[in-house]
């Protein structure tokens, strides 16, 4: 069973509350305190004044999206025991805001996290022309392979730090292997799972973005292989998956629909979208509509349904379109569109929980 919910950035979205309570599906909000910066713990007054702001309009809290991991955790350096301190506090007063709501959501509350080193999600075209004038997010290898990060001109969607930071983040990570980073995820879970049991919420891990290396960079959370290896390691039930079909669908070699049902059990949230596969490991993003890329997104949905327990889903990147300016991925059109398209799939799977897809 799934229910659906929209990404909202807080009081300075363009896309408001007021919005997205006009998209007739939506129940719950994903949220956090984008203005809090990774290694320091969140402030309780904020984010209460968000959570009473998604209740005030109709919706309920069910998500963060999300707790920033330091980098110094995923560097495994000196300051990470610090940072992993900052993170459970973080957590827990999430947990203390959300719980009152898991009667009315049908789940635990959920908090979202990645290990992804340096980059978080990376694309090198934000405004990527598609035949029908729309707008969306592209990966383009030929375009990456000819950039250097270390560059004084470099400049690229995913890259977020100061030139200077920037440096020295990449210098500390010069000599990391995927072994050592895959050890400083474990040494994070093993820290903070024993006080996400005690908070009652569950973890949803989110994969990398791109599913490789990026520049030399250590990337991990890819596909299966390293999802068995990891709940294997870390078996606590609240150890679980952010689903993103967008991510896991960028490459050929993850067949999304048995990832879907390996990992079920452990799939406590999941990002829908659609993506249509270049040549190399290039890709663009599309609508959502399985036509439009390489996801069958009804047998995708009818697997993610059968999923015992309420999991949250929501529309992910849209593309930009009617004219829509605001945060690349993140207009409301497209996302709204998408709703509504997961809407149908979603009550086709419940009404038709018998088929064979």
């Amino acid at each position: 069973m799934m229910t659906l919910s929209f990404r909202w950035y807080g009081y300075n979205d363009p896309v408001t509350l007021q919005a997205i309570r006009q998209i007739p599906v939506i129940k719950e909000i994903v949220f956090a305190q984008y203005d809090a910066k990774p290694g320091a713990p969140w402030e309780r007054s904020v984010l209460k004044g968000l959570v009473d702001t998604i209740t005030n309009h109709g919706f309920y809290p069910g998500v963060i999206e999300s707790i920033p991991v330091a980098e110094s955790i995923k560097l495994g350096n000196h300051n990470r025991d610090a940072a992993i301190e900052a993170w459970i506090a973080s957590m827990k007063l999430c947990a203390e805001l959300l719980v009152p709501f898991e009667e009315k959501t049908g789940h635990k509350p959920v908090i979202t996290y990645n290990f992804m080193p340096a980059f978080d999600w990376l694309r090198t075209n934000l405004a990527y022309t598609l035949a029908d004038g729309s707008t969306t997010l592209a990966y383009e290898q030929d375009r990456l392979d000819t950039l250097n990060p270390r560059d004084s001109d470099f400049v690229l969607p995913g890259w977020i730090v100061d030139r200077e930071t920037g440096e020295a983040l990449l210098d500390a990570y010069e000599t990391m292997t995927e072994e050592v980073l895959y050890d400083n995820l474990l040494y994070f879970l093993k820290a903070v799972v024993p006080y996400v049991e005690r908070a009652g919420v569950v973890l949803a891990l989110h994969p990398d973005d791109p599913p490789w290396s990026v520049f030399g960079l250590p990337r991990i959370i890819t596909g299966k292989t390293i999802l068995e290896r990891l709940f294997t390691d870390v078996p606590s039930p609240v150890n679980g998956l952010c689903f993103c079909s967008g991510s896991f669908g960028s490459t050929p070699h993850n067949n999304v629909y048995e990832l879907a049902e390996i990992f079920a059990s452990r799939i406590y949230f999941a990002h829908l979208r659609n993506v249509k596969l270049l040549h190399g490991k290039s890709f663009i993003e599309t609508s959502h509509v399985s036509e439009a890329g390489n996801i069958d997104m009804a047998k995708l949905v009818y697997k993610l349904n059968s999923i015992t327990g309420n999991i949250p889903v929501r529309p992910d990147h849209g593309r930009m379109i009617w004219g829509e300016t605001g945060k690349p991925g993140y207009g409301l059109y497209d996302r709204a569109l998408g709703a509504m398209y997961l809407a149908g799939l979603i009550e086709m799977a419940e009404k038709n929980s018998s088929a064979k897809l």
